[in-house]
């Protein structure tokens, strides 16, 4: 390399590091206007993008972007941020009474899931109910034989009576509701359903019949857990409901882990009370390896991946951002959606 090469290398080489240094100070300043914010968890490229813009706009507040297996409780908010924002449904994973007493506002992303929830709770019940896992294990071990006209046989959604614990939401514009309306087009003969309270408006669109919870175990073909976690759910799938069930009754739940007791499920599995389980929640989240449930081959075990589609991913973080910002609004479908007390 001659000198002129030589040159040319060393204007690269400081253009580079002018231009690097350029940007330190620039980040430097802009540091100093905006609030800080501890984001738990890599998230896609729309999300960081809005969510600078977003801090942009409210300079001035201290937050913390959180998803829900990260628990917010006192020791967290030891140091007490302005406001707390966590990527999920549900919020059963933070303290409400930790937040009132610091004067801490909670940011939740509500229905950004209930799609991909309503797609996936087809997908559970149709994995479980016509035994897909275990017929791929078996075509991997060569146990894929003659036919045979009982092997492998499932149980059927067409003409079946489905009972939902906790009904879903509804879009009144678009006339959809979540589980139920994906599932009609499989033929369920009937719907049944629990809720803390009768969904008339929602139950007509369906249509579906609100029923005590041990009307929908006796009466259910399959049982679908939608419910949040509350004070009232916990638990609420024991030995008494499973006690109830028919012996060819699926059952699935992709809800909160909490909201089945697990020890009551493994004992309705081995003794046959009931046909099948098809899980998306567990406690803990792992479930360890050498759990027993996963001994089961009529027991699906998925590990949480209810939100696990990308148009959730980028549906829970962006929507028509330059409106939005343009007009210093936070849409319901971005980062921060609804702002508690």
């Amino acid at each position: 390399m001659g000198l002129l090469g030589h040159l040319r290398w060393l204007k690269q080489v400081l253009a580079s590091e002018f231009y690097t240094c350029c940007n330190f100070q620039a980040a430097e300043a802009a540091s100093q206007q905006l609030p800080r914010t501890y984001v738990m968890r890599r998230i896609p490229p729309e999300g960081a993008k809005i969510l600078r813009h977003l801090l942009k706009k409210v300079a001035g507040i201290q937050g913390l972007y959180r998803l829900l297996s990260e628990r917010i409780d006192a020791d967290v908010l030891d140091a007490p941020e302005s406001t707390v924002s966590t990527m999920s449904v549900g919020y059963d994973h933070v303290s409400l009474e930790e937040l009132k007493k610091t004067g801490t506002r909670l940011g939740y992303t509500p229905e950004v899931l209930t799609e991909a929830a309503a797609e996936l709770t087809v997908a559970l019940l149709l994995a479980t109910s016509c035994q897909l896992l275990e017929a791929v294990d078996e075509a991997k071990v060569s146990g894929w034989g003659s036919w045979k006209p009982l092997w492998m046989c499932g149980y059927g959604l067409t003409d079946s009576t489905m009972g939902i614990l906790g009904l879903g939401c509804i879009d009144e514009l678009q006339q959809r509701t979540a589980v139920a309306m994906h599932l009609k087009p499989f033929g369920v003969r009937k719907f049944l359903y629990i809720n803390t309270a009768p969904q008339p408006k929602m139950a007509a669109a369906i249509p579906t019949e609100f029923v005590p919870l041990e009307e929908m175990a006796r009466c259910s073909d399959f049982i679908t857990v939608c419910c949040m976690l509350s004070p009232g759910s916990q638990s609420i799938c024991n030995s008494s409901m499973f006690s109830q069930m028919k012996d060819t009754t699926i059952f699935s739940n992709r809800s909160r882990g909490s909201v089945v007791n697990q020890d009551d499920l493994y004992q309705a599995l081995a003794s046959g009370h009931i046909a099948a389980a098809g899980l998306d929640v567990m406690v803990p989240e792992p479930l360890p390896t050498d759990h027993p449930l996963f001994k089961f081959k009529n027991c699906v075990i998925l590990p949480h991946i209810t939100n696990a589609t990308w148009s959730r991913v980028v549906k829970g973080c962006y929507r028509d951002p330059p409106t939005a910002l343009c007009k210093g609004e936070i849409l319901t479908e971005n980062l921060i959606i609804y702002i508690l007390f």
